[in-house]
């Protein structure tokens, strides 16, 4: 790693509290509505937003939570339903995107889980105007291959965001927004592998990597 451990983590609280700000903004704008409103109406259109942001707010921290934290405890594999689950909580709540699960494993090493969802939370980013984010990942004796393809009719990748997820940090220069792909980029070089992206064709764009069995 390039940057401190500390820096890293800044960087992750600030994808976080950045990714959460909305939702609960909500919440308290809601809050207040409902403080002042007297019409059973315009109530219960407060209380539906309310149960609203608060939904998205817990998948979202579930998300994070095992994309970003300890989720899974100490042991060395995670139970792929649960990334599922995380990813579809995720991405569910844009209506313009479809995800496509293609993981036969039922479990993972935990590094490639957070590499999976990390990857597949970029890959949504990459979908501006909606498409489908297709999610791949098998063991083989020698490796974990993960593979995710974002399509669309507007495929757009960051080129700092692919320069991260390649190459890794240029010294210390890693902004909150590229924290995900630092740290694909980190669990896959800590394990001996490696991360490929490609150049988008035909409105597709592929993410590939390696984490090597040790």
């Amino acid at each position: 790693m390039t940057i401190s451990p500390v820096d890293f983590a800044s960087l992750l609280c600030s994808r976080l509290c950045h990714d959460l700000l909305s939702p609960v903004g909500a919440l308290n704008n809601g809050l207040e509505l409902l403080a002042d409103e007297t019409d059973p109406e315009m109530r219960a259109r407060c209380m539906q937003l309310l149960h609203e942001s608060a939904r998205v707010s817990a998948n979202k921290l579930k998300f994070f939570r095992l994309a970003f934290g300890a989720a899974g405890g100490f042991g060395e594999r995670v139970d792929t339903r649960e990334a599922r689950v995380a990813l579809e909580g995720l991405l569910g709540d844009n209506k313009r995107l479809d995800l496509h699960w293609q993981v036969a494993e039922n479990e993972l090493p935990k590094a490639a889980v957070k590499v999976l969802l990390n990857l597949a939370l970029i890959a949504g980013d990459a979908l501006p105007r909606g498409g489908a984010v297709t999610i791949g990942a098998e063991e083989t004796g020698e490796a974990t291959e993960i593979v995710i393809q974002a399509e669309g009719p507007r495929t757009i990748l960051d080129p700092e965001l692919r320069d991260t997820l390649v190459d890794g940090a240029a010294g210390d220069a890693v902004t909150p927004r590229a924290a995900a792909a630092f740290l694909v980029h980190a669990l896959a070089s800590e394990a001996g592998g490696s991360v490929v992206v490609s150049a988008p064709v035909d409105g597709a764009l592929l993410f590939g990597a390696t984490l090597p069995t040790r």
